[in-house]
C-alpha cells in the first residue's frame, strides 16, 4: 500500500512538472507570437486558455508587443480577444503610446476605436508624437480630443516638446490651435528657448510672429525631478 502511495505521489509530481514546463513554453511562444505578428500561434495559444493581457518580464501587455513592432493583424486578433487596449505598464507607457512612437497610424487607428484613452496623468500619445514628429498622428489624437496643453511629467507641453526637436509642422498645428506658448517646465525652459537651445531658430522666429508676446525666457524657479515615461530617459 506504501509503495502505491509512493508511486502515485511520484506520478503527481511528474505531471506537475510537466504541466508547468508546458505552461512556461507557452508563456514564452506568446511573448515571441505578439512581438513576430504570429496570429496562427497567437490564435492556437489563446484557445488553450491563454489570456489576452498576459505580460512580459517588463510589465508590457502582448497588446504593447505587437504595437511596438507594428503587427496590426496581432493588435486586431488581441483586441477581438478582449486585451485591453488602456493598460499602462510599469513606466506608464500604453499600447498606444508606443504604436505613436513607432509612427504605427493603422495601430493607433485600431486602438483609439477599441476605446483607448486619448488623455491621462503623465506622459500621453499627443506628447509622443510631438516629440517624435509624427504630426499625421498628432492631428489624428487632436481632432480626437487630445489636450493641447497636457503637462508632462517634466511639466512640458506638447508644444514644448515639438520646438526643442525641430518638428516645425507640429508647431504651427498646435499653434493653430490654439496651443499656450507661455509654459514653463520644470527646467525653467519655454518652447522658445527650448527651441533656440537646440538650434531651431526657424521655429523660435516662428512663435515670434505668430505670438508677439510669446514668453522667450522663464523666471527662475525650483527644479523638481521629472519620474516616469519611456521619454524621461531622453530629456534628461
Amino acid at each position: 500500500m506504501l509503495l502505491f502511495k509512493r508511486a502515485a505521489l511520484g506520478l503527481t509530481l511528474l505531471f506537475s512538472m510537466a504541466a508547468q514546463s508546458a505552461l512556461a513554453g507557452a508563456y514564452d511562444d506568446s511573448i515571441n507570437a505578439a512581438r513576430m505578428g504570429d496570429t496562427g500561434e497567437l490564435t492556437e495559444l489563446l484557445r488553450q486558455g491563454l489570456e489576452a493581457d498576459t505580460v512580459d518580464a517588463s510589465g508590457n501587455t502582448l497588446l504593447m508587443l505587437a504595437a511596438r513592432e507594428g503587427q496590426l493583424e496581432a493588435v486586431d486578433l488581441l483586441l477581438r480577444s478582449g486585451a485591453r487596449a488602456g493598460k499602462r505598464n510599469p513606466a506608464g507607457d500604453s499600447a498606444m503610446m508606443m504604436a505613436v512612437l513607432k509612427g504605427y497610424q493603422p495601430i493607433v487607428e485600431r486602438l483609439l476605436a477599441a476605446g483607448a484613452p486619448i488623455n491621462h496623468d503623465g506622459w500621453t500619445p499627443l506628447i509622443y508624437a510631438a516629440f517624435q514628429g509624427q504630426t499625421d498622428i498628432a492631428r489624428l489624437l487632436i481632432e480626437r480630443g487630445a489636450d493641447i496643453n497636457q503637462r508632462a511629467p517634466n511639466l512640458a507641453t506638447p508644444l514644448m516638446f515639438a520646438a526643442r526637436n525641430g518638428h516645425i509642422e507640429i508647431v504651427k498645428l498646435l499653434l493653430d490651435r490654439g496651443a499656450d506658448t507661455n509654459v514653463v517646465n520644470d527646467q525653467n525652459r519655454t518652447a522658445h528657448s527650448w527651441a533656440l537651445e537646440n538650434g531651431n531658430t526657424d521655429i523660435a522666429e516662428l512663435l515670434e510672429r505668430r505670438v508677439p508676446s510669446v514668453l522667450k525666457v522663464a523666471p527662475a524657479q525650483a527644479k523638481p525631478k521629472p519620474a516616469g515615461g519611456t521619454l524621461r530617459v531622453v530629456i534628461e
